[in-house]
């Protein structure tokens, strides 16, 4: 039987994780893209594997990744398939070598994401959906379970999952404002994307900025994939052919029951 779609691209970010586990049991160097913003060779030789890998296998599609120079996927607003790549989300969670880190490759198609792959190196497990075909985990063994999201229909009883690096008295206020039953802070947008998808969190909530389209868009497909919804903090979807790449409304991914509460609450946060 052939590959699927996404059991190719979970290919991909397997063997990226090769690499990375590589350099995560070195003596590694940290350098940094901005105030912040660390970057390692475990970052740049992801990178370069998986856009190596992608471009093989899925020729003229442009593939929009973090540690790849800008004028490499120039014109991809265009395209009508775009890869969206972060090749180490978590680089902060990956220095502080806490384990909280994971490889995301998502597929947009026309105006949405459709597939998308999460792996966490440290653990052997990939997290994949793909939109209108249901969402999967496949363990180190090889293993595979259907996964869903949550059932909790009320903010009052929800576990709400946040940012482990980015924490500040703003959100910390904000967080509060949603009257979750529990606050749970973890790292990479990918893995708390995760905990939505399978069900051991309700909702991921970044109200203000949340880093780039190539932290949306895997995040986005899975969540869909396994009847979430993730928008970003206004109620919007993410619109992958702007201008600009910035996630700078925020993100919120939920069991799609709890989405428009938190929605409306952040707003009255913001007020």
């Amino acid at each position: 039987m052939s590959q699927s779609l996404v059991e190719t691209l979970d290919g991909v970010a397997r063997e990226a994780a090769v690499l990375i586990r590589e350099v995560y049991a070195s003596n590694f160097a940290v350098d940094y893209k901005g105030p912040s913003d660390p970057v390692t060779e475990a970052d740049r030789r992801a990178n370069d594997l998986i856009c190596e890998r992608l471009t093989t296998l899925f020729p003229n599609v442009p593939i929009v990744a973090e540690e790849s120079e800008p004028s490499s996927f120039e014109g991809y607003r265009n395209a009508e398939r775009i890869f969206f790549v972060d090749p180490l989300d978590g680089t902060r969670e990956f220095v502080a070598r806490n384990g909280e880190f994971v490889v995301m490759i998502g597929l947009v198609e026309g105006e949405r994401a459709i597939a998308g792959v999460i792996h966490a190196p440290e653990l052997g497990i990939s997290w994949l959906g793909e939109v209108g075909k249901g969402a999967q985990s496949i363990d180190a063994r090889g293993a595979r379970s259907a996964i869903l999201v949550s059932s909790r229909p009320a903010l009052v009883e929800a576990r709400v999952v946040g940012s482990r690096s980015h924490r500040n008295p703003a959100l910390e206020r904000t967080l509060a404002a949603l009257g979750a039953h529990e606050l749970i802070a973890l790292g990479s947008a990918g893995l708390k994307a995760a905990a939505i998808a399978r069900g051991t969190a309700d909702a991921y909530v970044a109200p203000h900025y949340a880093g780039k389209r190539w932290d949306a868009c895997a995040s986005d497909a899975l969540v869909t994939a396994a009847g979430g919804k993730l928008t970003n903090a206004s109620g919007e979807r993410f619109d992958y052919r702007a201008a600009e790449l910035d996630n700078d409304r925020g993100i919120v991914a939920s069991n799609g029951l709890l989405h428009d509460a938190i929605i409306d609450r952040l707003a009255v946060a913001r007020a």
